[in-house]
Formats: C-alpha cells, structure tokens, sequence
C-alpha cells in the first residue's frame, strides 16, 4: 500500500492562502483518516535527502524511510524516539493523534 503524501506546493495565486488553508485542513483530515483506518501516512520533507521521507504509522511511531528504486517499497533506515516523533510534529504543524 503506498502512503499518502501529505504536503500540496501551490503556485502563487491572489487567493494562495485561502487555497494553502483549504488544502492543510483537507490534509490533516485526510492524515486523521488514514491513520484511524489502519494505514501508514508519507510525510515528505525538503530537508530529506531524494528518495527519504518519514512514515508515520497509526500507532504513533515515525520511521525514517528510503523508497526503492521502483517506488514500490519502502526500506526502515531507523525509527525515531518518541521525543524526536514529537518535534516532527511540531515542525509540520500536525497534532499527535491518539487512538
């Protein structure tokens, strides 16, 4: 199953907040969703390196991940401890779910 990726870019637009609004709240949503039904959820940053980003599973662990050269999987580099799980968070703006 591939995750989701959880950030839109948006060209700049005379209304690119309102849209930049719409489209974090449709995100959180759709990370809530995903996570409350069992599946991981893609968190893609530009300080990973190409071809790295962070799995966060519906138990609240975030892995480090790298895709495989066919994007077909994904291979654990390590988890992350709790505390840096907490600042990823903080980082992107995403509450800690708890189920």
């Amino acid at each position: 199953m591939v995750p989701t990726l959880i950030f839109c870019k948006f060209v700049n637009h005379e209304k690119g907040e309102e849209m930049n609004h719409y489209a974090s709240q449709a995100v959180l949503e759709l990370r809530q969703n995903k996570l409350m039904n069992g599946h991981t959820f893609m968190i893609s940053s530009e300080n990973l390196p190409v071809a790295q980003c962070y799995l966060e599973y519906p138990d609240g662990r975030i892995a480090l991940v790298t895709i495989d050269s066919n994007a077909a999987d994904f291979h654990v580099i390590r988890f992350l401890p709790e505390n840096e799980c907490e600042m990823l968070r903080l980082q992107f703006g995403l509450p800690s779910i708890l189920f």
